[in-house]
């Protein structure tokens, strides 16, 4: 059995205004990803247009639901072959939802 496909959601952003005006130098440029961006990961690899540091703190879990495994801190999810995640960006994180789905989605 090949490996599945894992749909990769970008769910929600939060910034925390008071630590970038603590401790962030002034930067015009930050974060390229919506809410709501998807991406598809095939092989348990990093999709095109996906942030690598994003990808950095969510590769082992895609790389697991890829490989069929699941059910991450014995049922923390509703939906076993999922987990929510976020980036490191300790200023403005993105949480994502990230799937195992059929080969057909």
């Amino acid at each position: 059995m090949g490996k599945k496909k894992v749909r990769i959601t970008a769910i929600r952003q939060t910034v925390y205004q008071d630590l970038i005006a603590k401790y962030e130098n002034p930067i015009e440029h930050t974060c390229d990803i919506r809410e709501g961006q998807s991406w598809i990961s095939t092989n348990g690899k990093r999709p095109e247009g996906l942030c690598p540091a994003a990808w950095i703190s969510m590769r082992t879990y895609v790389e697991s639901l890829a490989e069929g495994k699941g059910n991450f801190y014995d049922g923390w999810m509703q939906n076993p072959m999922s987990a929510m995640l976020s980036c490191n960006d300790g200023f403005r994180p993105f949480s994502f939802y990230v799937e195992a789905i059929d080969e057909d989605e």
